[in-house]
């Protein structure tokens, strides 16, 4: 069993266990049920996330099956034989709908419905949001990193400073967000992408001396040769030693592919870099940066004219700083062929009941306009109400409209056509095309607007106030 490919239907909170085994022995656990998953807020400030991870989760669901190891750890800790046997014989048999991965989306609006009998829905709630959300999170950091970037390479450096094992996936959700490489080799090869690296100091740092160091490095990969500048001096060592090793490589007919520097005034250092590299006839070599790189980084390097091109990020990427988690939940909309919904003191709480899809308007410029949140038989909405302030609406008007839900399993089956990470990042780029500038900004993004249609305001108006009358 490999960490990735397959995991244990243990891999959960010990509560979605036991109140699995609570609908077992009171003969529920067979009664249909319908989750959705959204979030409530966009991470870094920004205006948009990139949903990523749904392919890692359908195939990992698609798989799910306890095995005797599994069953003997529950039997020690207490669940009952009767409950066990059942499990024994467990598969995912439900229907998982909703966005492609790669899609744009937004708080509040449903982005899967999953539906099935309650224990299995149940059941994978914790691999589902543990899977969405992270992925989901450094997809939308990288992207926020490849708008700094504009056409200059990306590759994440970050597997030293990932949360365990967690760096594979955000490996490949890195690259759904616009990253070209990864340092992070079994990712490399798990997700079919470029593995990249260069050279650390405790390499130089090794030999009697810098020059013999890179001339060392450079008859073991003459043609895919980056040299590290900045163990001694970058400028008056690393620079003149590489320039060295470049003019030994041409003579031997291959040529110095770049040079990396990590520390110090990367702007500066990389201007004096670039121009003495030109003076020697060396424009073909690449100026490769790193050290604590983020989108704002980025972003001043660029606007300063800093010639590099390509950015080596790390920490910051790959753990999502400095939010760390997005907010994404998974609530109970249907059961036993009943809208449900949680209401609370605070609205921005209450979850919205039954099945649902989100519709998709676009203006005549074929940009986003809107996302309206419609129950599931509904055919076009025209008018779609704020989810929380009930006297602000919006007129849709004749703009045209796209369903963005889409089968991913049915009755356990898988229907989801695997897609690699480059594949699923050509989406992310076309999606964030027809997505207002205003909404793409760092600082003060514009807020996209999501409603809700009129019919589905009515069901939940009326389902709070039955409870409250009942409370």
């Amino acid at each position: 069993m490999t960490i990735d490919t397959k995991l244990s239907p243990l891999y959960t909170d010990m509560y979605q266990i036991t109140m699995g085994q609570a609908y077992f022995m009171n003969n529920r656990h067979e009664k249909r049920a319908c989750f959705d998953y959204f979030f409530r807020k966009i991470p870094y400030g920004g205006g948009y996330v990139v949903f990523a991870g749904l392919g890692d989760l359908i195939k990992i669901i698609s798989e799910l099956q306890f095995d005797d190891d599994d069953i003997y750890f529950l039997r020690q800790n207490g669940f009952h034989n009767s409950f066990l046997e059942y499990l024994k014989g467990f598969s995912f048999r439900g229907d998982i709908s909703g966005m492609k991965e790669g899609e744009i989306v937004f708080p509040n609006e449903p982005i899967l419905r999953v539906e099935g009998n309650m224990l299995e829905v149940q059941l994978i709630e914790t691999l589902l949001l543990n899977m969405l959300n992270f992925q989901s999170l450094i997809a939308t950091k990288a992207s926020r990193i490849r708008l700094s970037a504009g056409e200059r390479q990306l590759s994440d450096f970050g597997l030293r400073r990932a949360q365990g094992t967690g760096g594979i996936q955000a490996s490949r959700a890195s690259i759904i967000g616009g990253f070209d490489s990864t340092s992070n080799v079994y990712a490399a090869m798990r997700n079919g992408v470029p593995a990249s690296g260069t050279m650390a100091h405790s390499f130089i740092e090794s030999y009697e001396d810098e020059l013999a160091a890179f001339r060392s490095y450079a008859s073991v990969f003459p043609d895919n040769c980056i040299l590290l500048l900045d163990t001694y001096s970058t400028l008056k060592s690393g620079l003149p030693n590489a320039i060295k090793v470049a003019k030994e490589l041409e003579a031997k007919g291959y040529r110095l592919k770049g040079v990396r520097l990590d520390s110090g005034d990367l702007a500066y250092i990389s201007k004096r870099v670039r121009s003495a590299l030109d003076r020697a006839g060396l424009e073909y070599v690449k100026i490769v940066v790193s050290n604590q790189l983020d989108e704002y980084v980025i972003k001043s390097l660029v606007e300063q004219g800093a010639p590099v091109d390509i950015f080596g990020v790390g920490t910051s990427m790959i753990i999502g700083r400095p939010d760390g988690a997005i907010d994404g939940v998974y609530k109970l909309s249907a059961f036993d062929g009943e809208p449900k919904l949680k209401i609370s003191e605070n609205i921005q709480k209450t979850t919205m009941p039954g099945r649902k899809k989100v519709l998709r308007y676009l203006n005549s410029e074929n940009y986003f306009y809107a996302d309206c949140i419609a129950s599931f038989d509904e055919i076009r909405p025209g008018r779609m109400i704020h989810p929380f302030q009930k006297e602000k609406s919006l007129d849709l008007g004749d703009n045209s409209f796209e369903d963005l839900f889409t089968d991913h399993l049915r009755e356990g089956r898988m229907l989801y056509k695997p897609s690699g990470p480059f594949e699923i990042r050509e989406r992310v780029y076309r999606r964030l095309e027809q997505l207002p500038v205003e909404h793409k900004r760092f600082d003060f993004p514009h807020i996209y607007k999501v409603g809700l249609s009129e019919e589905l305001v009515k069901l939940r108006d009326g389902m709070v106030q039955k409870l409250q009358e009942y409370l």
